[in-house]
């Protein structure tokens, strides 16, 4: 069990430094008053207990490291921006008066980033990764890990980013309705993204991180309540209502994986489940186009309706996914319909799609791609092969969880 800092760091980590940067109004010195706050709440909290609001305790200590920082700076410069993050912060402790404050002003912070961290002035690539690096908690390292670059790459991009912010003076802020829409591509993008890294994490030793899970579905549904006439919004967050209806029933008590089949389907979160297949419902009927992620949430619904796993229509997955690949053709898409192609007309003609794109070459350093194509060798009982295509993924594999279930698999090969 994390010790009560390290949770607090785990799950609201994001929040506070979401709400640090709305205050001190630089990335950076947000990021070193965080850390400053949580070094402070490693010693003071085993002694006096954890606050009743962590993270308010959290965000005053850290505006207080702010300040201090900032004064122990001795240009002009600094003395300036010395009054303004007072200002700033005496307006702010109004609303994080001490231990006992609510979240009333935080809500908002964490879609303040989004957008900011969005801006159309940054490149898609720099948003995303500022968005795991600042909300998702990821490393440098994780994050050059996950776009396969060197980790010294990846860490001049960030430095780059967060320079443009500030020397751009982007506002840290949701825009107005007259370019909300312009930036809504990648807002989804990012929150799905958050979702994710909950979902099934990049590395570490947890599978699922319940607390990003929870804080994506919450930002999808402001977002909702922002544009309520854009379908594509709804349809993500059906998306992730479906999959975290089944979060308690993916991961054993040690943290290892437990298979889609072998899940207690009885333990699916009902509620949620009804909630997202409405919204699927609704957006299928919409006029237009629908969206990638209308597409995948009635795949999720497919998975959610099917009472036990061998009633799943896998017939119907693997053509929506063939949808998806017209409305938005990726590499990861593409496996995935293998995937589905497996269960429909068996591992022989999965195998086939998963050589063409181990040929192509597009995810070379995904370890699902070898992943699958060992299960699918498995599956036709050619062991050799299947343990050398084991053994690739888990030169790749960052997750604990999924390197322990890798092994499993290739030791069950002997």
């Amino acid at each position: 069990m994390a010790n009560p800092v390290e949770r607090v760091f785990r799950d609201e980590g994001g929040r506070v430094l979401a709400t640090l940067i709305r205050l001190v109004g630089d990335f950076e010195l947000a990021e070193d008053a965080m850390q400053d706050a949580f070094v402070a709440a490693a010693v003071q909290w085993p002694g006096e207990g954890v606050p009743h609001n962590p993270r308010a305790w959290l965000v005053n200590v850290g505006r207080h490291k702010a300040i201090d920082r900032v004064r122990r700076q001795v240009s002009f410069r600094a003395r300036q921006q010395q009054l303004e993050i007072e200002v700033a912060s005496e307006q702010a402790a109004q609303v994080f008066p001490g231990d006992a404050a609510e979240d009333a002003g935080v809500e908002d912070d964490i879609l303040r980033l989004i957008f900011t961290c969005c801006h159309p002035a940054l490149a898609r690539e720099a948003q995303i990764a500022l968005t795991l690096r600042t909300i998702c908690g990821l490393t440098t390292q994780e994050i050059s890990r996950a776009f396969i670059v060197p980790e010294k790459t990846m860490a001049q991009r960030l430095v780059r980013a967060k320079s443009k912010i500030r020397d751009a003076g982007i506002p840290y802020a949701v825009p107005s309705r007259d370019v909300l829409a312009e930036r809504l591509e990648g807002v989804l993008s990012v929150v799905y993204l958050i979702f994710t890294e909950g979902y099934a994490a990049t590395a570490g030793s947890e599978l699922v991180r319940g607390a990003l899970c929870k804080e994506a579905i919450r930002l999808a549904r402001l977002l909702v309540a922002l544009m309520p006439a854009r379908p594509e919004i709804n349809a993500l967050l059906a998306l992730m209502l479906l999959h975290d209806a089944r979060r308690d029933t993916r991961a054993l008590p040690d943290g290892g994986i437990i298979l889609l089949e072998q899940q207690d389907r009885s333990r699916w979160d009902k509620a949620q489940i009804a909630d997202g297949l409405a919204r699927v419902d609704a957006v299928l009927r919409a006029p237009g186009r629908p969206s990638s992620y209308a597409v995948q949430a009635a795949i999720a619904a497919l998975h959610m309706r099917a009472q036990h796993y061998e009633d799943t229509d896998w017939s119907q997955i693997a053509g929506l996914y063939q949808v998806l690949l017209r409305i938005h053709p990726s590499p990861v898409v593409e496996l995935n319909h293998a995937a589905a192609v497996s269960m429909v007309d068996g591992p022989e003609a999965a195998l086939r799609l998963v050589e063409s794109l181990t040929a192509r070459g597009e995810l070379a350093g995904y370890h699902l791609l070898p992943a699958l194509r060992a299960d699918l060798l498995r599956r036709l009982d050619r062991k050799a092969e299947a343990a050398v295509a084991y053994r690739a993924a888990l030169v790749l594999v960052t997750l604990e969880p999924e390197r322990r279930f890798l092994e499993r698999r290739l030791a069950e090969l002997s």
